[in-house]
Parts: structure tokens; sequence; C-alpha cells
């Protein structure tokens, strides 16, 4: 049979954006795949490099807004580093509390959308934005907005906590702990779940330190990384958890490693409504900012949910000179063609969706 090349997108629902996949078939096996992206491309560097300081927290948020708490965070540590900011006590345990419970919600929108590529339909993909709507509401009352936050301000938060917060999270951790731990009875419990994930896809240890991918996707490969223990920062090193490794890099350890950091995220915040102290965590309010303490090169990196992601600044007086980004989800597609080698046409999709790629950063 002939070799046939099939053109994928560049609208397809499985996704998770707009991409166009040019994929050749030989018969029904998967010989290769090349991406075309850039569809939702913004030019947010160059943007970001004609604003001032803290009007570029919404165009960070847009970057994943299935996290975007996660992107407004790191932007907003690169600004603090590079005017030489402290950030309230209070409001470091309060953003790691924050960005954790942003986490599990970008975890449970995979697991629910992972289902529904792969035909295991309605039941664990209700029960994933069942749980994930209680997150969003949380944060919603924490920053007035449900989708993007712009939560964070130079030194701590945009407003304080809600005075029921810390009782809310607590509840709310309970309610996760007990109705994510259901999901493990029916999808590991599910033969045609696990056919469709279990060494479709493989990425080994070698080639995703090659491919220089990071997160839960270089985790589910063998490699022990997470930049909250090996760059820690805020007060992760003085806190307990530990990081979901598995060996197979398979599409299924890719799941299983998203799922059980979800556990983990809920283990964070508890010790961090624990460890926080009573006081102000409010931040600076928007105004003019000086010349920049660190007036040479800033860099600074946070474990998003997609992996890791990086900005590189070069500051000036009132916005940045320069400005770089480092977006998980566009390193971690480029092992597409790798792993999809040899798969058939029908796991593409399950593949594809188990690197958890979001196109606003991809793209940028």
């Amino acid at each position: 049979m002939p070799m046939m090349r099939i053109n994928v997108g560049p609208i397809h629902p499985g996704t998770h954006g707009v991409l166009r996949m040019v994929v050749d078939v030989d018969g029904d096996t998967i010989k290769n795949v090349e991406p075309h992206i850039g569809f939702l491309h913004r030019g947010v560097e160059k943007l970001c490099e004609t604003r001032m300081y803290m009007q570029n927290p919404s165009y960070m948020e847009k970057l994943d807004y299935v996290s975007a708490m996660s992107w407004d965070e790191l932007y907003v540590a690169a600004v603090e580093e590079a005017m030489g900011t402290p950030v309230k006590e209070r409001a470091q345990w309060a953003r790691m509390a924050l960005i954790e419970f942003q986490r599990i919600a970008n975890h449970l929108l995979w697991i629910g959308t992972l289902c529904n590529d792969i035909g295991q339909m309605y039941t664990v993909f209700m029960w994933c934005f069942r749980e994930r709507a209680k997150v969003l509401k949380l944060l919603e009352d924490v920053a007035g907005q449900r989708m993007f936050y712009l939560n964070f301000r130079l030194g701590g938060l945009q407003r304080a906590l809600p005075p029921d917060f810390v009782d809310r999270a607590y509840a709310l951790c309970d309610y996760l702990g007990k109705k994510v731990a259901e999901y493990e009875d029916v999808l590991d419990a599910n033969p045609i779940f696990m056919e469709r994930l279990k060494g479709i896809g493989v990425l080994s240890k070698k080639d995703a330190i090659n491919y220089g991918v990071t997160g839960p996707v270089l985790r589910a490969s063998g490699v022990e990384e997470d930049t909250r223990k090996s760059k820690p920062y805020y007060f992760y090193n003085k806190i307990s958890f530990s990081l979901p490794v598995k060996r197979n890099g398979d599409s299924y350890d890719r799941y299983r490693v998203r799922y059980e950091e979800i556990f983990e995220s809920i283990r964070i915040i508890r010790q961090c409504l624990r460890m926080m102290p009573e006081g102000d965590d409010v931040g600076a309010p928007i105004k003019l900012i000086g010349s920049p303490a660190k007036p040479d090169t800033v860099v600074v990196s946070r474990e998003l949910p997609k992996g890791e992601g990086l900005i590189y600044m070069i500051p000036d007086k009132q916005k940045p000179y320069r400005i770089s980004l480092r977006a998980p989800g566009f390193i971690n597609m480029a092992v597409l063609p790798k792993i999809a080698e040899g798969e058939k046409f029908a796991d593409l999709f399950a593949i594809f969706g188990s690197l958890d790629i979001i196109f606003g950063e991809t793209d940028r």
C-alpha cells in the first residue's frame, strides 16, 4: 500500500487549541508527524517590552489560560527579582497555596479532556469538571475573577485573603482528596482506558533528557526533576512533598504522574495553611517603578503545571528592555514526532493529549 499523507486540522477537537498536523501513514501506522504551529501567535514578548511592568500580567495569564495564575506569579516574581522587592512572609505561603490549587485545576481539566479524547466520555469528564469548578470558585473568591486572576502585586497579593479562606481551603482539600481517589477505581479498572494508554507513545529517559522536556512528561520517563525541589522558591524547601516518578514513559505513566500530583498538591496546600502566619499579605499598589535594583539580566524559573517555565528579562526603568519566555508546552511538543512514529493513527490523539499542550504559550 502506498504511503498516504493526512492533513489533521488546523481546527480539531483533539488538539487543545489550534494546530495543524501533517501525518504520513503506511496503512494505519504512523511514519511521520509534522506539527505546524503559529495560529495563535500574538508577539507577546515584544508587546511586554512596550508596556510598563505591571501592565504585563494580563498578557502572561493568557499564555496558559488553563493555569493563568501560575504564569502571573512567574512574571511578577521576575519583576520582584529585578526591583529587589521582598515578598511578605504571609504572601509567600498564600502564593504557594494558590498556585498549587491552580495546578490541581490544570490537572483535573487535563484528565477530563484526555478521557474525552480517547472516547471515555461523560463520567470521569463530568467528575473532573465538577471538582475543578469548586477549585475555580475558591480562586474566584480570592481574586475576584474566575479565569484571569491578576492576583499578584509586587511584594504580595492584589487584595487580602478572605477571612474564611483557611477553613474553606481545608474543606476543599478534604473534598478533593475523597473525590479524586474515586477516579482510580473507574479508570485503572477500565480495560479500554488501559489499552489506549499503556505502552503507547513511549518516551525513553534518554530522549526525554535530550529533547529538554520538563514537568510531568519528564518525570513519567524516570527523571526525578522538579524546580520546586532543585531550585526551591518561597518555602518549598521547608515543607514535605514527594515527586511522582514513573519508568515506562508511555501515555499511561504521564497520566499517573499528573493524577498523583493532585494528591501531592493537596499535601502542600495543607502545610501552607498550617504554617501561614497572621499579618498583611497585600502587595504594593500599581504605580511607576523606579530604577531596577538589579540592572543586569534576571532569570526566574518556576515549576508550572505543564513543566518548567522560565523568564529571561533585561530590566529598564519603567518596562522590560528585553523579555524572553521559555514555555514548557513548546519544548514538550517537540517530542511528538518521535513518540508517535510506529504507532497507530487512532492513537495519535491519545499521545498528543498525554503531553498536555496549550497553544497560547506554545505559539505566543
